[in-house]
């Protein structure tokens, strides 16, 4: 079988390193993380991962992929709770990388929606397969043309893992109420830090090369998204404990502490927007 080449320094490349963890956590940690998609995706991959091998020795790089895979959890947490009213929703993965947590939460009859930048769908187009209710959608976010193609008629879960904080405040504002405006009576679900988790993340807005970093997004009070959509309701849960005790007996004290400083220190939360309104 032909491999995917992942160049270095692409784009494409930024996707490793979420898809490396998930897939070291199922293995650390699977009474906690189950992600058998993320192993099958890294065998396809023409990568050298021996690097990564390396660093995944460190306690402190488990915890970065036990991190990911939390956000993972907590996500699908929050579709699995919209689906229970809403089964034949629209479940939509905002900036989706190589991620399968639409297909992880597919109860059989909702629609699943990939959106990404185009070379990042081309990768998931040549990876796997779209299911029979799946389609992949090639575009920047702030496009709000992307949206024309969600059927949200029976409801819509929107997702972003680790994408809100590349946003600017504007943009992430200018986004979230245009899906309010389209879709009444979803929910849009996104992981967000405070003004320590930015400063924290500088060295890998740097290396993204990104220019705007000072503007982009960071949330000290979620109350400040309750403007955003005046209509909405808005509510949070810490990032790592806010959702699951993290009881697996392979995750350590210093885990646990560190999971604690992120969710209270760091401010690290997950963001759940329900739209007013009925699916239309």
């Amino acid at each position: 079988m032909t491999k995917f080449r992942i160049e270095p320094g692409s784009v494409q490349e930024t996707l490793i390193i979420p898809l490396y963890g998930r897939k070291l956590c199922a293995e650390l940690f699977p009474m906690q993380y189950h992600d058998k998609s993320a192993a099958r995706i890294c065998e396809s991959l023409d990568y050298d991962f021996s690097e990564l091998d390396r660093q995944a020795e460190s306690t402190l790089w488990r915890f970065g992929a036990l991190e990911a895979a939390m956000r993972q959890l907590d996500m699908q947490w929050e579709i699995d709770d919209y689906l229970a009213s809403h089964p034949r929703a629209a479940v939509v993965n905002m900036g989706c990388g190589l991620d399968q947590t639409g297909r992880a939460c597919d109860n059989g009859t909702c629609g699943i929606y990939n959106v990404d930048m185009p070379d990042i769908i081309e990768a998931r187009r040549q990876l796997s397969l779209a299911g029979e209710r799946e389609l992949n959608i090639a575009s920047n976010l702030n496009d709000f043309a992307w949206m024309d193609a969600i059927d949200g008629s029976d409801g819509a879960v929107f997702f972003a893992a680790g994408v809100f904080c590349y946003l600017t405040f504007d943009q992430a504002r200018a986004l979230t109420a245009e899906l309010a405006r389209r879709f009444p009576g979803g929910r849009l679900v996104f992981d967000a830090m405070g003004k320590l988790g930015k400063k924290l993340m500088h060295q890998t807005f740097k290396n993204f090369g990104m220019e705007n970093y000072d503007n982009c997004l960071f949330l000290e009070d979620v109350a400040e998204v309750e403007a955003w959509v005046p209509t909405a309701r808005v509510s949070s849960r810490g990032y790592m404990l806010g959702y699951h005790d993290m009881s697996d007996p392979a995750v350590t004290k210093l885990h646990r502490f560190l999971a604690r400083r992120c969710d209270d220190t760091v401010k690290m939360r997950i963001v759940r927007i329900d739209f007013a309104g009925k699916p239309e």
